[in-house]
C-alpha cells in the first residue's frame, strides 16, 4: 500500500471517529429544562424568589443537577412528579451540596433535607407523598429562613398563581 493510500485511510478513519464522537456528545446533551421563577413565602412572611429550571420529563428528572459545578443562591431546579407520591432522591454524580425542599400539591413545604452530600448514593426520602422537589444550593434554605410550613407559590400548586 502506498503512503498516499495509507494516509487517506487514516484520515478517513480519524474523520469517522471524530464524527461518531461528536454525535455521541451532542446526543448525550439534552436540551436545557424550561426556565421560570417561583416564590417562597417563609413562615415570618418574607418573600424569596428563585430562578428555576423545571424538570418534568423522566429524563430531565433523572439528570437533575448532575455534573454542575456551581449553583447561584437564587437558583434551583424544580422536579415535578405530576401528582402526590412518595419520592426518593440521591446525589449520584452531583458535585455540589444541595438542599432538597419537598413540596405537597397545595404548595406547603413538608420537609427539607439540608446539605445533601455530593455524590452520595444514600436515598433521601420525602417522608410523605409530595408533588415536587425543589433543589437549591446547600445551606440556602437555612440562610433564607425557609422551613417546613413555608408556602411555595407557583402554577403547579393549588395555591399557585
Amino acid at each position: 500500500m502506498s503512503v498516499l493510500a495509507l494516509a487517506r485511510r487514516l484520515l478517513t478513519a480519524r474523520t469517522a471517529a471524530f464524527a461518531a464522537f461528536s454525535l455521541l456528545i451532542v446526543s448525550s446533551c439534552s436540551p436545557p429544562a424550561r426556565s421560570d421563577y417561583l416564590e417562597i413565602i417563609t413562615q415570618d412572611g418574607a418573600h424569596r424568589t428563585f430562578h428555576i429550571e423545571l424538570a418534568r420529563k423522566p429524563d430531565e428528572r433523572e439528570r437533575g443537577l448532575m455534573y454542575r459545578q456551581s449553583l447561584d443562591a437564587d437558583a434551583g431546579m424544580l422536579f415535578d412528579f405530576q401528582s402526590d407520591q412518595m419520592v426518593e432522591m440521591w446525589m449520584k454524580n452531583t458535585y455540589i451540596p444541595l438542599d432538597m425542599v419537598f413540596i405537597a400539591s397545595n404548595g406547603n413545604i413538608v420537609r427539607i433535607a439540608a446539605d445533601a452530600v455530593p455524590q452520595s448514593l444514600a436515598i433521601i426520602s420525602s417522608g410523605q407523598p409530595v408533588r415536587a422537589v425543589l433543589e437549591i444550593k446547600g445551606g440556602e434554605a437555612a440562610r433564607q429562613g425557609i422551613t417546613p410550613g413555608a408556602k411555595v407559590v407557583y402554577q403547579l400548586f393549588s395555591s399557585g398563581r
